[in-house]
């Protein structure tokens, strides 16, 4: 193989992260690219720029922890419905309501698992409810945010919220679908989230870094040697303060740091751990979890037809994916907001997690175009050879 090509077009990779850190689009990133081929394996890990620009500098190293934002969607969530539907505790056609049974409240008892983990369930995709929490704490002097009670709002309100269309008619991304879930999971598993994630997810596949950090009165945050690791992101204007060891989603953070669409931390090597995971399973290397489940969830569900969602993951839409233009029609992945980001070509073998914390001091949110040019300059590197 011809090694030198390879690393001279990976240089091009790095180059152009450099470039956007340059154009303030982002503090800093890591990316950790993987894939075999003629019985070897490249594997490319770089890190750029700061984690942390306020109220310290601390550089971007190999073992930084990121919030991933919604890759918790995939990573937590749609693993532990899929372990839930694995032991038999949960049908992916059930009802939601089946499990939640406040669920059924407004004309939802169509709704189901599936509909949840395709974005097609008809729930809004998106509620501040955050905003009417502070409105709370201002008029009755209470504390809210963060409470157990504030939980428990959020979840009600997502629970019996009405549909804006029908069940399975249209797929439109949101948050209330997964705080669902989050809740689902619950119920069924009779523990905490957090609890239930890292005694079956990452316990099992010893993602060390990866967790959820809990936010309220009482809680310990996270320890000082442990900050230093984690990049920090927003600094935020309703909670007056960098962001920094604590979720920057605002739902996720009302909710106590632990949810469905948000809140977990992890790093770029623990997060190619899942995903090497997953390949074995897929690839029938592996029975951590069921082949052929797993395929299921990796898969179109055409909820509506032309819907690109398989079962809690996202697949590429031709000519407009973030994964760019190399990645196969059957490769999965997903984004998160906070500007981190994981595409998985389920044949070839190939993963690229790039992690940045793209809304950690600068002047605006960016509509964070790098990452398809760096999914491409990474697989035309890998091509080489």
């Amino acid at each position: 193989m011809k090694w030198s090509a390879v690393r001279r077009k990976l240089a091009r990779v790095d180059k152009a992260i450099d470039k956007a850190m340059e154009k303030a689009e982002m503090p800093g990133a890591a990316l950790l690219a993987r894939m075999p081929k003629h019985g070897e394996v490249i594997e490319h890990f770089s890190c750029h720029g700061l984690a942390v620009v306020r109220p310290e500098r601390l550089p971007m190293k190999h073992d930084t922890i990121f919030d991933l934002a919604s890759l918790t969607k995939p990573l937590a969530t749609t693993t532990s419905v899929m372990l839930l539907v694995q032991e038999g505790a949960v049908g992916l056609d059930d009802p939601v309501s089946k499990h939640l049974p406040a669920f059924s409240e407004r004309d939802k008892d169509a709704v189901t698992v599936r509909h949840l983990l395709t974005h097609s369930a008809g729930l809004k995709p998106l509620r501040k409810f955050h905003e009417e929490l502070l409105d709370r704490e201002r008029k009755k002097g209470e504390r809210w945010i963060g409470t157990s009670a504030a939980r428990e709002f959020v979840v009600e309100r997502v629970v019996k919220s009405g549909l804006v269309h029908e069940p399975g008619k249209a797929s439109v991304y949101g948050d209330l679908d997964f705080i669902a879930l989050g809740a689902l999971v619950e119920a069924v598993s009779r523990r905490p989230f957090d609890e239930f994630c890292q005694e079956r997810i990452f316990g099992p596949l010893e993602m060390k870094d990866t967790f959820f950090v809990r936010l309220g009165d009482g809680e310990p945050g996270v320890p000082a040697a442990l900050l230093r690791r984690i990049a920090a992101t927003e600094n935020c204007p309703w909670r007056d303060r960098v962001l920094w060891g604590e979720v920057h989603d605002p739902n996720a953070s009302v909710m106590g740091g632990v949810a469905g669409h948000a809140g977990l931390f992890s790093t770029a090597a623990d997060v190619m751990k899942f995903s090497l995971a997953l390949l074995d399973v897929w690839h029938g290397r592996s029975d951590v979890w069921s082949p052929d489940l797993l395929r299921e969830f990796t898969t179109r569900q055409g909820l509506p037809e032309r819907s690109d969602w398989a079962l809690g993951w996202d697949t590429p839409t031709e000519g407009a994916s973030s994964s760019g233009r190399y990645f196969a029609r059957d490769s999965v992945g997903h984004l998160g907001f906070t500007g981190t980001s994981l595409w998985i070509d389920l044949e070839a073998e190939a993963v690229v997690v790039f992690l940045t914390n793209r809304c950690h001091q600068v002047a605006k949110f960016s509509r964070f175009e790098l990452r398809p040019a760096v999914h491409d300059l990474v697989r035309e590197a890998f091509a080489e050879g």
